[in-house]
């Protein structure tokens, strides 16, 4: 079947990190741009960092530019956020997904229709 499932999430420390992997079955990510969005309560969903699957083109939102690392495993097909330095105001549930689009900056933007979701990974950052 067709899904994208994340894992990695967890409680950790403010200056602490984590990395998040997204890995999709029944497709290749090949010809797809693929993004990390969060949504914490009470917040709208914010997109994070999004790659391009061919060429590897990336984008971050300014608030995690410096921070997070996105980077992608083809041979895995799978896609990875290393967060560092978290601080409180990243927590939140992180999602992946995808679409056929190579531009990662409208694909960040999350304003266009995307091709399959995640359920989510929770990511809390706390003393």
């Amino acid at each position: 079947q067709v899904q994208l499932v994340e894992s990695g999430g967890g409680l950790v420390q403010p200056g602490g990190s984590l990395r998040l992997s997204c890995t999709a079955s029944g497709f290749s990510l090949n010809h797809y741009s693929i993004g990390w969005f969060r949504q914490a309560p009470g917040k709208e969903r914010e997109g994070v960092s999004c790659i391009s699957g061919l060429h590897e083109n990336t984008f971050y939102a300014d608030s995690v530019k410096g921070r997070f690392t996105i980077s992608i495993d083809r041979a895995k097909n799978t896609v990875s956020l290393r967060m560092n330095n978290l601080t409180p105001e990243d927590t939140a549930n992180y999602y992946c997904a995808t679409r056929s689009d190579y531009d990662v900056r409208r694909t960040c933007s999350g304003r266009y229709d995307f091709d399959y979701w995640g359920q989510g990974t929770q990511v809390t950052v706390s003393a």
